[in-house]
C-alpha cells in the first residue's frame, strides 16, 4: 500500500516533529510552513507574524501500520487545540492548531475525530481544517530539532516533558 501524508500545525514544529517521529508507522516528518501567502518563506518571516503561514510538519504514514484517525487522536493529544494563535508561551498566528488535507478524500476522517475530540476539552475547538494549498519546507536548522538539541532550554522545559506526558 501507498504512503500517505498529512499536513498538521499545533504550535512550534520542533514539539510535534518530536511526538510523530516515535510513533509507529510515521514514515518521514519534515518541518515547515503552510496556510500562508509568501512564496518561499523564511523562518523569520513565518515568526513576524505577516506571511500567514502557520509552523507545520507534514507527515508521511503508512496506512496499512497506522490509520489517520489515530494520528489525529495523537495530533489533539499533543497541543491545545482550543487556543487560537498559541500554544503555551508560543504566541502568534504561527502558532496556531490546523488541518491541512492533502485529499478530499481525508476530511471525514478529519471531521469525525474533531467531533470525538469535543467531548475531551472544555472549551470548543477551534482548529483549521482546510485543503494544503502549498508546502515549503522549513531551513535545514529546524528538521530533526529535538534529536539534536535534546539539551536546549526549549527542548528540556517544553518537548522533553510533553513526549514524558505523551509517554513517547
Amino acid at each position: 500500500m501507498e504512503h500517505e501524508t498529512i499536513t498538521l500545525a499545533g504550535g512550534c514544529f520542533w514539539c510535534i516533529e518530536a511526538v510523530f517521529k516515535r510513533m509507529g508507522g510515521v514514515v518521514a516528518c519534515t518541518s515547515g510552513y503552510a496556510g500562508g501567502a509568501t512564496e518561499n518563506p523564511t523562518y523569520e518571516q513565518v515568526c513576524s507574524g505577516t506571511t500567514g503561514h502557520a509552523e507545520v510538519v507534514r507527515i508521511e504514514f503508512d496506512p496499512s501500520v497506522v490509520a489517520l484517525d489515530a494520528i489525529l487522536r495523537r495530533f489533539f493529544d499533543a497541543h491545545d487545540p482550543t487556543t487560537p494563535n498559541r500554544q503555551g508561551a508560543d504566541v502568534g498566528t504561527q502558532y496556531r492548531s490546523a488541518i491541512y488535507l492533502e485529499s478530499e478524500q481525508q476530511r471525514p476522517t478529519v471531521e469525525a475525530v474533531i467531533t470525538e475530540m469535543r467531548s475531551v476539552f472544555r472549551d470548543p475547538i477551534v482548529t483549521e481544517v482546510e485543503p494544503l494549498d502549498r508546502f515549503f519546507p522549513a531551513e535545514a536548522y529546524h528538521h530533526d530539532y529535538f534529536d539534536r538539541n535534546p539539551n536546549a532550554g526549549y527542548c528540556r522545559v517544553v518537548i522533553a516533558p510533553k513526549l514524558k506526558k505523551l509517554g513517547v
